[in-house]
Parts: structure tokens; sequence; C-alpha cells
């Protein structure tokens, strides 16, 4: 089973990954209606291309944005996640032993210490946001049970991975359940809402052009907004 799951297994997740990811960029630059939006982008391109860095680049940070501001704890936990997300599958060193063995590269890791901290703290946030979800009544009020499912698709290769680390009892079964659940996190990615892990650059890259050219750079030039 181990050699299936880091083998054809993992090879039909990283290409439904790569691929889907190409696909969904690809439908949202198609998707634009040029028109609609009303926003000159392949003529003032200098001040489009500013708008989007700078929306991109404050989002970036934690509190770089009043939205951010205005939930501070919210804020802090969002990061603290999605940092933990970022970081411990592709630095973690046991993937690289695996990326080393199977495909002969490998890349900086973390030290086990700050992984498996970062792993309790993904863990933690998840749990911290789904009281928030269902404490607060404006956000249960548009939460579903594909919310939750997507946390649960997010948080699974980090739970099984500690349990894996901790060697649990069974310690073949949680490496194992581990590896699918990181590949089904994967191919979840380009086909649900975890898309936003490259929307959110498109969508803020788009966001901010409207802004730099419509109220921004583009202010006072003479344009019929």
């Amino acid at each position: 089973m181990y050699e299936f799951v880091t083998g054809p297994l993992a090879w039909f997740s990283f290409t439904v990954f790569f691929i889907g990811i190409i696909v969904r960029i690809v439908l949202y630059i198609r998707g634009l209606d040029w028109k609609a939006d009303r926003v000159t982008y392949r003529v003032n391109v200098a001040y489009g291309v500013k708008g989007a860095l700078r929306s991109i680049f404050f989002w970036l940070f934690p509190y770089g944005t009043h939205s951010w501001r205005n939930n501070p704890w919210f804020t802090f936990w969002v990061f603290l996640m999605h940092v933990g997300l970022l970081l411990t599958p592709v630095f973690l060193l046991g993937h690289n032993v695996l990326l080393r063995e199977r495909w002969g590269v490998s890349l900086w890791t973390l030290p086990e210490g700050v992984a498996e901290v970062l792993s309790i703290l993904v863990i933690v946030a998840a749990v911290l946001l789904v009281l928030r979800r269902i404490a607060l009544p404006e956000v249960r009020l548009i939460t579903t049970a594909y919310d939750y499912l997507m946390l649960a698709i997010a948080v699974a290769p980090f739970f099984t991975g500690l349990m894996a680390f901790y060697r649990a009892p069974d310690y073949s079964f949680w490496l194992v359940l581990h590896i699918i659940c990181g590949e089904i996190f994967l191919v979840a990615i380009p086909l649900t809402k975890l898309s936003h892990f490259i929307l959110f650059f498109l969508s803020r890259a788009q966001l901010g052009m409207d802004y730099g050219i419509k109220r921004g750079g583009m202010k006072g030039k003479g344009l019929a907004w």
C-alpha cells in the first residue's frame, strides 16, 4: 500500500494539482468581462500593475489592510493557519526525504520541532475558526457543511501526520492515511473552494488594478468613470 500511495497515487495527485491550477488560472482570466469592468487594462498598464502589486502586498501581511485590522484575533489565527498550511508540507523533513527517494530532489527543511509546533497551531486555528462559525450568527448564516468539509480536508494531513510523528499505535496505518489525506488535499485545491490558494492572487490583482486605475494613480486624469 505504501508503495502505491507514494508512487502512482502521488503522481496522479500532483498531476491533477498542477494541471488543475493552470486551468483555474486560464478560466479566471478568460472569465473577466473586460467591458463590464470598465477598466482600461491594456491602455493604462503601469497604473494597473502598480495597483495590483500594492493590493497583493498589503493583503499578504497581517494587519496590512483595514479589514485585517478590524478583526485582529481572526486575522492572527487565519495567518497562523495559512503559514502552517504552506510551510509545513513543503519544508517538512520527512516529505523532502520522500521526494529525494522518489524523484531525486529535495528542499531546505524545517527543524522537526518547528514543524511539529506549526502542525499543532494549524489544528488549533482550525478548531477556533469552526467555533467562530458556530458562535457568530452572521458567519453561521452563510456556513454550510461544505465549509466544514473544506476545513477537514485541509487539517486532516496535519492531524494524521502528528499521529504518525508521535508513533501512535499502528504507525504504518497512520503514515499511509497521512499520505492519502495529503493527496486528497492536493487534488481538492484546484477543484474546490481551496482554489483560493491561487485565486487569491488573481482576485487581489484584479481589484488592485481596478482601484489603481479608477481611484488611485489615474485620479484626476480626465477619465470618464
